[in-house]
């Protein structure tokens, strides 16, 4: 038999004020997925802890980050099919930046694109 915990609290107390609006409705979907599954506050970490993964590329022990994608692959399944048709940033670095920057400067008709 699975053990069940209490499911009488109130998910929105542990919205973060400063917390964007989609990294909340991501977390708190998380949330109310999983309620009475774990205790209150192991819950409301392991919230965090998917949040932290999904939104800033955080690592966590390998038996952590199976356990939250585990418990993700439904929840996030239509915020990860979103991002993956958004536009990506590419990072270039600086030196690439100004070499572009001169050859730009020498020759201002010359289309710069990136390496492959």
């Amino acid at each position: 038999m699975t053990k069940s915990y209490p499911t009488n609290w109130d998910v929105e107390k542990y919205r973060d004020e400063v917390e964007p609006e989609h990294h909340w409705e991501l977390r708190k979907r998380f949330i109310e997925t999983h309620k009475g599954k774990f205790s209150e506050d192991y819950l409301v970490a392991l919230a965090k802890t998917f949040t932290n993964i999904e939104f800033m590329g955080c690592s966590y022990p390998p038996n952590l980050m199976i356990r939250i994608a585990e418990l993700s692959k439904d929840v996030a399944k239509d915020y990860r099919n979103e991002k993956k048709s958004k536009l990506q940033r590419t990072f270039v670095s600086a030196s690439s930046a100004a070499e572009n920057k001169i050859k730009m400067k020498l020759d201002p008709g010359r289309q710069i694109h990136p390496r492959k």
